[in-house]
């Protein structure tokens, strides 16, 4: 439980730091490869983080081993700790992590901008939220 603790603790670090280097619009991240390149980090720590914390989920609940990364939302779905919903919007997240890791293709500054600053905080959050009921 501690180490599931720990990993919720660190991913909401994450976030605030994150928060704390967000340019205010999409024309100042465009313009500063520093700002951008840490935002992009950041995106990659946090979704990271989000995935070792499913699999510590499912190691403690004893349920059945994920064959991979996306799996493992799919199982804590399955099981009622997760909505179908946030699953796919965590899946999603991990798409474009997968994106800026690796750099398939060009990266489209507008969709990862929109994706720091609108949706990866909310569903992070909710994520967070949930774990945390069904740990009481």
């Amino acid at each position: 439980m501690s180490r599931i603790n720990d990993k919720i603790i660190e991913i909401e670090k994450f976030l605030e730091e994150l928060g704390s280097v967000l340019p205010k619009d999409l024309e100042e991240y465009l313009k500063d490869f520093k700002v951008k390149a840490i935002c992009e980090r950041y995106f990659e720590k946090i979704i990271e983080a989000v995935i070792d914390l499913t699999f510590l989920l499912i190691k403690e609940q004893n349920f059945e081993s994920p064959k991979d990364e996306d799996s493992s939302f799919n199982i804590l779905s399955n099981h009622k700790i997760i909505s179908k919903e946030l699953s796919l919007k965590l899946k999603e997240a991990k798409g474009m992590r997968n994106i800026i890791t690796h750099e398939y293709g060009k990266i489209n500054d507008e969709l990862v901008f929109e994706a720091i600053t609108e949706q990866l905080g909310k569903d992070v959050e909710e994520f967070i939220k949930t774990i945390k009921k069904n740990l009481e």
